[in-house]
């Protein structure tokens, strides 16, 4: 998985670094630069979740996608906690990993140029605080739930790409949850009506496929 992954990252024009087991992962961030992280929750010698603790006590502020086929939420909250920064559940759709690597690195890239704060994030006059599980728009709390506020932290990460109805599934609710369509568009269309109090419609249905949140 490890070199089909490499492989998939590199056709996506990436620079990539493939090591096999936790100390070597270790031992490339102490020598190496690099931009992000994509780290398996299984790893041989030392798994991936006490590396990330290693790599957040030694101070390094790399961002860090996970990678974990447990699904669970309790384990999710953990990868989080942790301090990754986004975490994709195997099997991964290639795309969908790339998208939030992109995310990740546009988010580093815009903190960097001082265009936001660390623990926001910022789209048109949305601003999301995922650490604070609050959103603002012009300045103003909109008040959203916590299923409202999770879709709209995904939308917000991948702004301007379309986050499919399963993506949403997975992400809001939980693989091991049963989900209508129904049910996202009901909630979909109640947040909607807390978001256009201050302004335009922000997202946009595709047809067949999700939403997307405007940039």
């Amino acid at each position: 998985m490890r070199e089909q992954l490499a492989d998939q990252l590199v056709a996506f024009g990436h620079t990539v670094t493939a090591v096999a087991d936790g100390p070597a992962g270790l031992s490339s961030l102490g020598t190496e630069a690099f931009d992000i992280v994509v780290l398996d929750w299984m790893l041989p010698t030392l798994d991936g979740l006490p590396l990330l603790r290693e790599v957040r006590a030694r101070g390094l502020r790399i961002p860090v996608l996970m990678l974990t086929a447990l699904g669970q939420t309790i384990d999710k909250v953990e990868v989080l906690d942790a301090g990754a920064d986004d975490y994709v559940v195997k099997p991964c759709d290639p795309l969908e990993l790339n998208a939030r690597i992109k995310a990740l690195l546009r988010a580093r890239s815009a903190r960097s140029a001082g265009e936001q704060p660390a623990d926001t994030i910022e789209v048109g006059n949305i601003v999301i605080s995922p650490a604070g599980a609050r959103a603002w728009r012009k300045g103003q709390s909109l008040g959203l739930s916590q299923i409202e506020f999770r879709m709209l932290l995904e939308l917000a990460r991948l702004a301007g790409d379309t986050v499919t109805r399963a993506m949403l599934v997975e992400r809001v609710w939980g693989r091991d949850l049963v989900t209508t369509s129904n049910v996202i568009e009901a909630h979909i269309r109640h947040f909607r009506v807390k978001l256009c109090r201050y302004g335009d419609d922000p997202i946009e249905t595709v047809r067949g496929a999700g939403y997307s949140l405007r940039r």
